[in-house]
């Protein structure tokens, strides 16, 4: 048997070529690089976007929800029982407002950074990320899920827009 034969075969039965705990670490990751890319390039071009120090009491609030969002996702996701799957199973803790609370909150946690420090980068990158990570690897996510979960998923996709 062919090497590239013996790969695709070992890639297709690899349990962890499709596992959202795989996706969700390198949406992590992929929110990290580009978090220290804009450190770099705001103190390489330290660019100022206020004039104004009142905007800081609203990065210190995004900086609050978003690391309140993360612990309440990871702690609401623990929690998940993964026998007799139905639609409601899903509609626990942010959960209930949000298909993907966790990155929702390193955008907060990231935007909120960047308003505190004033750093153009940041906060540019800071919406990229989200952007990105919301077409790429929320959608490799949320296929995943649903393949996984079947119907209850794709029902509770569709109740929660966001």
């Amino acid at each position: 048997m062919e090497t590239g034969n013996m790969i695709r075969q070992f890639a297709d039965k690899n349990p962890h070529k499709n596992s959202v705990h795989r996706v969700l670490a390198q949406s992590y990751l992929f929110y990290f690089i580009l978090f220290l890319l804009s450190l770099f390039l705001d103190f390489i071009f330290p660019l100022k976007i206020f004039e104004e120090t009142a905007l800081i009491s609203v990065g210190i609030i995004f900086l609050i929800l978003g690391t309140f969002l993360i612990f309440w996702a990871q702690r609401t996701s623990h929690k998940l029982k993964k026998e007799n799957i139905n639609k409601e199973i899903f509609y626990h803790g942010p959960y209930c407002y949000t298909r993907s609370p966790t990155h929702f909150g390193l955008f907060l946690l990231m935007l909120g950074f960047g308003i505190i420090t004033n750093a153009l980068f940041i906060i540019i990158f800071s919406v990229i990320s989200f952007i990105i990570t919301k077409f790429v690897f929320i959608r490799k996510e949320e296929k995943i899920l649903a393949e996984k979960y079947g119907i209850p998923y794709l029902e509770y996709k569709k109740s929660v827009k966001l």
